[in-house]
């Protein structure tokens, strides 16, 4: 199994580092207990500590999780953190459910691999099966919910993803010696109305909110979701239940508090990995800019604005709507084109919130739409026909056990989707890190330095910005606003 550092581990225990929460956790021998580098009970005799790479590898070795510092309340593992890509697909995948539709037969299918070779890969990179990340995965979400909000517990157990109360009750009592009910007396007492459940959701700093809150203001899609001061809301459909959720960044606290409708508390799983996924709140930024820096320009830019991250997507389909409607116009036309689709063709719903009262399209609904009575080209119309028909009928799929590679070349073969599109989707869609449209005209002109490289030109310059070009590119368009913004 690969090891851990452990001078690394110990500077950033004795210092408290957050940029290391959730990187790696602190089993203590003497207690029996596991810990995140934050936490402020009293540092631990040195020779006493053991070092995991996850919550599941300390829990297998014995250890039970901390109830001061939390390690649910962690960011947790991050999916690219120097894992093979197989890991990382695979850790996205259990977050999405994976293992509840088929068990590791299935997670391993989607990633082409053996069940048995899948689990070596889980033992040697993790220290864990994929079962035990699962269920620790499942175990720490209920810790969460019960710690945080007052749902019932029998709620919480089948929102967590457990089958029964049984087992629930179960997980519960082994992972931390305490039945739900005795967990639920350590919890404080809920914030805000009875009608809206408050989850505060962890990430490691820096993050650049003004950053991310500027992107997303930019490409907002009136009735559907709205962007200001006080954070990101947004219309959702979970199981046919529409509401409104809302993010709100606590920068100094390191987490972002999530809002959510009572009446949603079903999907509560669900919205939390997609609000993860968009906000990009597992990146590990320290390693990010490490890795980008080695190029002079890119290393100007983050030093200007630190802690860039990866705008993600609420929905897939969403995105790639969007990205067809971005193709060859400004970022401002292809908003102004989603604004007049949703109008048209976004299903209304009732809402607390007066300005947000539609759900974006479905595929059924667009595949014979007429779409060029709102500005869309025919051309581009039928490009979104065929994506709407393909992923009604089950052609293609937004699923991120492909590669990034073969993601691309899936994409592309649908006609009207060219590479920047397609890596456009597998960026925002599918939280690829690596992905990078090199023929972004802003891209080739910025990195140019005013003069315009080729697609070829520009992949060459940014082989050393592997893996992580998706985040290169969302800094480089930040750089193109700011020269922008210094030209009027």
């Amino acid at each position: 199994m690969k090891t851990l550092d452990p001078h690394i581990c110990w500077t950033a225990l004795e210092s408290k580092d957050a940029r290391f929460d959730g990187r790696f956790f602190t089993g203590v021998k003497t207690t029996g207990i596991y810990c995140r580098p934050v936490c402020p009970a009293p540092l631990p005799r040195r020779q006493h500590v053991e070092y995991y790479r996850c919550a599941a590898a300390a829990e297998a070795a014995g250890f039970r999780p901390c109830l001061r510092c939390r390690p649910e309340a962690s960011p947790g593992t991050p999916a690219w953190n120097g894992h093979s890509e197989v890991i990382s697909r695979a850790l996205q995948l259990i977050a999405s459910g994976t293992l509840k539709e088929g068990g590791v037969e299935n997670l391993a299918g989607q990633l082409n691999l053996s069940t048995r070779q899948l689990r070596r890969l889980f033992m040697d990179q993790l220290g864990a099966t994929p079962i035990a990340v699962a269920q620790t995965y499942r175990v720490q979400f209920a810790k969460q919910l019960i710690t945080e909000t007052g749902l019932p517990m029998s709620e919480i157990a089948f929102t967590a993803g457990f089958s029964s109360i049984r087992r629930f009750n179960s997980a519960m009592q082994k992972a931390y010696k305490m039945n739900p009910s005795e967990l639920r007396r350590t919890k404080k007492e809920p914030t805000g109305k009875a009608s809206v459940l408050e989850l505060n959701l962890s990430y490691r700093p820096p993050y650049n909110w003004d950053a991310m809150m500027d992107f997303l203001s930019v490409r907002a899609i009136p009735g559907i979701d709205l962007v200001n001061k006080k954070g990101y809301r947004r219309t959702v459909s979970i199981d046919n239940v529409s509401g409104v959720i809302e993010v709100q960044p606590m920068p100094e606290k390191n987490f972002v508090k999530l809002r959510v409708p009572l009446h949603l508390a079903h999907g509560l799983q669900q919205i939390v990995e997609k609000i993860r996924n968009l906000f990009d709140l597992r990146a590990e930024p320290e390693n990010i800019s490490h890795t980008l820096s080695v190029d002079p320009l890119l290393a100007s830019i983050i030093k200007k604005h630190p802690g860039i991250r990866v705008p993600g997507a609420w929905a897939e389909f969403e995105i790639a709507v969007r990205a067809i409607l971005g193709q060859q116009v400004s970022v401002k036309a292809a908003s102004t084109l989603a604004a007049r689709l949703v109008e048209q063709h976004g299903q209304p719903i009732e809402s607390d919130v007066p300005e947000l009262n539609r759900l974006f399209p479905k595929p059924e609904q667009l595949a014979e739409a007429d779409l060029t009575k709102i500005g869309v080209t025919s051309k581009r119309a039928e490009t979104i026909h065929n994506l709407s028909r393909a992923v009604a009928e089950g052609e293609i799929d937004f699923s991120v056990g492909w590669s990034l590679e073969q993601t691309v070349k899936r994409w592309t073969e649908l006609p009207g989707i060219g590479p920047w599109t397609a890596h456009y989707i597998a960026m925002r869609g599918l939280g690829e890190p690596d992905a990078f449209p090199a023929e972004d005209l802003v891209l080739q002109q910025v990195v140019g330095d005013g003069q315009r490289l080729t697609p070829g030109q520009l992949r060459e310059r940014a082989e050393k910005w592997q893996p992580w070009r998706a985040y290169a590119t969302i800094v480089l368009w930040r750089h193109a606003t700011d020269l922008q913004n210094e030209r009027k």
